[in-house]
């Protein structure tokens, strides 16, 4: 059950606050699980299965879930991929448990996406595909008749969407991706973060004329420059049109491996730490299971979610009394399924207390062949180094911390 989280602590220093203030953005339900209005940041991934595939689909929708991820997505390229998506929602409800699901929809999808919206939570649609622009050879500019004309077209090919979705109490992603703007949208704005806002505002200003405001927002690229500059105008853009709405990050096409990890972080990251985003997706081109550590990690750094238990660890120096990068395996073997704490394994004393001092608890290098245990500032006692891991263990359980694994 997903819950309001507390209000974060207030800085202990009278100068400088600490904490990451979230734009306020409205709450849109996507089934059991609430987008924005100050709920936690919620972490979402997509399958790779073909959804014709139903039995895959089902199992590897349940491996999302179970590791974490709380918001799963579905293509839908066809109809029967939306019908077959309706005895997926079924089976993995009878089986298993109600997941919200979303269904990516593209491509003059407007026949598929109705069909779909009465068997997910939030249909995801991209303004640069949803009504196809046949390119013009040779053409140097729209008129203003040609933009407002295929406009209107949009508008007839979405309401009857939006409609369903509203009448349905459900959600739209209006997501927008900067490798495939509209080609109006390029010959008027280029290829820029300006033409991918306006896109998004096109589709949202549709929306709204029609009383539907259960959107969520995302302006992805690969690129994360263009990211950056794309969600930080959209978000200028909303506050002086006074729209609230929260938004999906992600830097799609990150790649694989160590760099895609650390450009999605870069991305991402980043905008979290303004106080920017109410859902994520880190798109890596691996299985979808490693998708989400990755998530909660930066989720974790940045506190705002605390799902795993927080190492406070020293980059090892000669000062080191022993072998850290060891030692501290073994304390996160022993402990990491403790969820809540913070755990730090320092080298020596001379920065031990000092830095670990907003950690629970403390193993702290201290003499030759020695370790001291601390809880919090608060020195516990001083044990063999051979004795450490399981004196640590016995610590947290006298304190009544200690969950067997």
């Amino acid at each position: 059950m997903q819950t309001l989280p507390k209000p974060p602590a207030v800085s202990s220093s009278p100068l400088i606050d600490t904490t990451i203030h979230r734009r306020r953005t409205r709450p849109v339900p996507v089934g059991n699980v609430t987008i924005g209005g100050g709920f936690p940041v919620v972490v979402q991934s997509m399958i790779n299965e073909d959804t014709l595939d139903i039995e895959g689909s089902v199992a590897a929708i349940r491996r999302l879930h179970e590791i974490g991820c709380e918001i799963v997505r579905v293509t839908v390229p066809s109809m029967a991929h939306a019908k077959a998506l309706a005895t997926i929602k079924q089976k993995i409800a009878a089986t298993y448990q109600p997941v919200p699901l979303v269904a990516d929809v593209h491509h003059n999808g407007m026949k598929i996406a109705l069909e779909v919206a009465r068997h997910v939570d939030k249909v995801r649609i991209n303004p640069g595909l949803y009504v196809f622009e046949k390119p013009k050879a040779n053409r140097e500019e729209y008129s203003q008749t040609e933009f407002d004309e295929i406009g209107a077209r949009i508008h007839e090919t979405l309401e009857p969407l939006v409609i369903s979705l509203r009448d349905q109490g459900k959600a739209m992603r209006i997501g927008v991706n900067h490798g495939s703007l509209a080609e109006r949208m390029l010959f008027t704005y280029g290829d820029t973060p300006e033409g991918m806002v306006e896109s998004a505002l096109e589709f949202i200003r549709i929306c709204e004329s029609l009383d539907f405001r259960n959107l969520v927002i995302s302006l992805k690229a690969s690129r994360v420059p263009v990211m950056l500059a794309a969600y930080r105008l959209m978000v200028q853009r909303m506050d002086t049109l006074g729209m609230d709405y929260p938004l999906h990050l992600g830097v799609t096409e990150a790649g694989d491996g160590e760099y895609g990890r650390i450009k999605s972080t870069a991305g991402i990251g980043t905008l979290l730490a303004e106080g920017i985003g109410d859902t994520i997706r880190v798109s890596l081109t691996e299985a979808p299971e490693k998708e989400i550590p990755v998530c909660y990690s930066i989720l974790q750094a940045l506190g705002l979610r605390k799902t795993m238990v927080e190492y406070v660890a020293c980059p090892s120096c000669g000062r080191t009394l022993f072998n850290l990068e060891e030692v501290l395996h073994q304390v996160r073997e022993a402990t990491k399924h403790l969820t809540g704490l913070d755990i730090a394994v320092m080298g020596c004393i001379v920065n031990g207390p000092g830095e670990m001092a907003d950690a629970d608890y403390g193993y702290v290098g201290k003499q030759p062949g020695y370790i001291s245990l601390y809880r919090g500032r608060e020195e516990i006692v001083k044990v063999p180094e051979s004795e450490g891991v399981q004196s640590l263990i016995d610590l947290i359980k006298s304190d009544g911390r200690w969950l067997d694994p």
